[in-house]
């Protein structure tokens, strides 16, 4: 592999660049952020990126200590791609610029691909406390992990047990609450999101 290109600064924000800087990590440690993922899987929900992107990158990311590699047990034989605890380190990073960015949001532009589980970090940021959150969008279902360690942070589809949550809410809704326009729990007031659920994340979106 050629050396990884540096910015040669004495600087831990330069430091970081160097790793993450890059068009599209930062998009892959966002997709990864599930779980492990197949290649295909993750080429599919990175609408945009070229083959040959996405490989130079996971290697890239590979090396630098921020994913792993492995191959799945019969049936499944394929390899998956992870994150290390490293690349999960970078959830609070990919927040943060979730909130610098809601300004530039906007409206959905014509042009602008979406899939459900990318308001699962806005929603993250919306919501206090520990469990699972399940999401019913008109995109698609997925479920959020709140306030929990290691681990995947969402998911694709319904949660894999009893959501200590179940939210439903139109797509205009949730763009709202992801733009920053709207706080989660004046939706609910608003009777813009329908919350079911006996877990205590339920009843604090309900009594908030």
């Amino acid at each position: 592999m050629p050396p990884r290109r540096s910015y040669d600064q004495y600087c831990s924000a330069a430091r970081a660049l160097d790793l993450v800087g890059d068009r599209w990590t930062l998009l892959i440690v966002r997709e990864l952020l599930a779980g492990p993922r197949r290649y295909t899987d993750l080429h599919a929900d990175l609408p945009g990126v070229s083959t040959d992107v996405l490989a130079s990158r996971l290697k890239d990311m590979e090396r630098d200590g921020l994913t792993t590699r492995r191959r799945l047990p019969p049936p499944g034989a394929a390899y998956v791609y992870e994150l290390t605890a490293r690349g999960r380190g970078l959830l609070p990073v990919l927040q943060a610029l979730g909130t610098w960015g809601e300004g530039e949001l906007g409206e959905r532009r014509p042009t602008d691909a979406v899939r459900a589980h990318w308001f699962a970090l806005p929603l993250l940021r919306a919501l206090d406390g520990e469990g699972v959150v399940e999401v019913a969008l008109e995109e698609g279902v997925f479920h959020l992990h709140v306030g929990t360690g290691d681990g995947p942070v969402y998911g694709d589809g319904p949660a894999p047990g009893e959501a200590d949550a179940r939210l439903v809410m139109d797509a205009a809704t949730c763009e709202a609450v992801a733009r920053g326009e709207t706080r989660l729990p004046d939706a609910v007031r608003a009777g813009r999101v329908t919350v079911t659920g006996d877990g205590t994340l339920a009843k604090a979106l309900r009594e908030a």
